[in-house]
């Protein structure tokens, strides 16, 4: 059977227990002046006395209070109780899968030189448990018995086989071999979500019934990659980060879907700063995660490499810095824009007009006399603010649509700047 640890089983009766304060009294009863008066009121409403008794029946018989707390541990219904594995249970990547393994002997007949095996076979090899060939057990008697545990970290999805083989020697001197197969699927207990820019963000989700208790959630790093987590608490003090070091509390992921998210910031080591452009420079790392569940079943995952996805990177960046607050019907205004130089050498020089509409619709917002700008060239990572001056040529909500870059010696058109709407007004 495999081992497991048992699960804790709760009173139903004791989940429906409460304090009688919180029913008969008022909110400020236990905080007025004088709250054993209240407390009076309470033992007489609950156990009203009995004139005609003479004496006190030690023990109460009628259950009338078996539904209030006498503790306030009764609230959270642990009665003590511990249930044993009902069933074989599912088994989850990362976990410690644990078996007891019984020969019985069942015949009237003594049996001899007996060899043992227990293997796991998955879909990719076998790993052999144990193997009793360089030291057979002795005997068996008739009705007796040889037990065993065999542990196996479970590190492979899909289907698995429990192999167990015995090799004896009969009443008859005769040898004889039995086998026998235990099926089971081994399933993904956590499911690792990524998004990567300059940060890296994993989702964490617990696809197993049971609560999950993270030990430990640590982001490796590739060589070319250094990572930092960033947390709430951004600015710790010495003896809180001590304090939590010492003392540190496991992460709670609930069952069925329970999310947690951790952030890592992602920098290029300083040590081989051109390794980054080399093949294989997509991989960011991977994860080491160690988990326990509600009784302390420890667990443990490491994730495949993490790659990044490709994002093309543009050698220039034009944005819109400073728009006037208020603007007016045919009135002249300045749009401040900056073009910054994202390469390692010098670019330019440029030209920057207002890109006819695609539709074919006319345009609200104009630039207002030269209908192109030249700008000079641009250092590298480095940037130039310039003004385009427009006129808008109806009121109300506008954009301002169309501003395009171009390239002169390079002959080359970049995206038109994102639409930017404006408000026009009447003077």
């Amino acid at each position: 059977m495999r081992l497991s640890r048992p699960s804790l089983r709760p009173d139903p009766a004791a989940l429906l227990r409460f304090d009688p304060r919180d029913v008969f009294l008022p909110e400020d009863a236990l905080t007025s002046p004088d709250p054993s008066a209240a407390a009076d009121f309470l033992q007489g409403l609950l156990h009203p006395p009995d004139s005609g008794a003479a004496t006190t029946v030690p023990g109460d018989f009628t259950f009338r209070d078996r539904f209030l707390l006498h503790d306030t541990a009764d609230a959270l219904a642990p009665p003590g109780l511990l249930v044993l594995p009902q069933a074989f249970g599912a088994i989850y990547l990362g976990e410690t899968f644990c078996s007891y393994i019984s020969i019985n002997n069942s015949s009237g007949l003594e049996a001899r030189e007996v060899i043992i095996k227990a293997e796991i076979q998955t879909e990719r090899q076998r790993i052999l448990l144990l193997d009793t060939s360089k030291s057979p057990v002795e005997s068996i008697r008739s009705g007796g018995r040889y037990d065993f545990i065999v542990e196996h970290d479970v590190k492979e999805l899909g289907a698995h086989t429990l192999v167990c083989t015995a090799l004896y020697n009969d009443g008859d001197a005769e040898r004889k071999y039995l086998p026998q197969f235990f099926k089971f699927t081994v399933s993904n207990p956590l499911s690792v979500r990524t998004k990567d820019t300059t940060y890296l963000e994993a989702c964490i989700e617990n696809h197993t019934k049971s609560n999950l208790y993270m030990d430990q959630v640590d982001f490796e790093p590739a060589q070319q990659w250094s990572a930092t987590i960033l947390e709430a608490d951004e600015y710790p003090s010495v003896v809180k980060s001590t304090i939590r070091d010492l003392c540190k509390q496991p992460i709670l992921i609930r069952a069925a879907g329970g999310i947690y998210n951790y952030l890592y910031q992602l920098r290029p080591s300083s040590d081989e700063p051109g390794q980054i452009k080399t093949e294989g420079s997509s991989i960011l790392g991977k994860f080491q995660i160690t988990w326990r569940t509600n009784l302390g079943e420890p667990g443990r995952l490491q994730t495949q490499n993490i790659h990044s996805t490709p994002t093309p990177s543009k050698d220039v960046d034009l944005r819109a810095v400073k728009i006037p607050p208020v603007i007016f019907l045919e009135r002249p205004f300045m749009v401040n824009l900056c073009l910054t130089n994202q390469t390692e050498k010098t670019v330019g020089p440029f030209e920057v007009f207002l890109a006819p509409s695609v539709s074919g619709e006319q345009k609200t917002v104009l630039v207002n006399g030269l209908q192109k700008l030249v700008l000079p060239l641009v250092e590298a990572f480095e940037s130039i603010n310039f003004d385009l001056s427009m006129v808008a040529t109806q009121l109300g909500v506008q954009k301002i649509s169309g501003i395009t870059l171009y390239a002169v010696q390079e002959r080359k058109y970049y995206e038109p700047l994102t639409d930017i709407e404006i408000f026009i007004d009447a003077e």
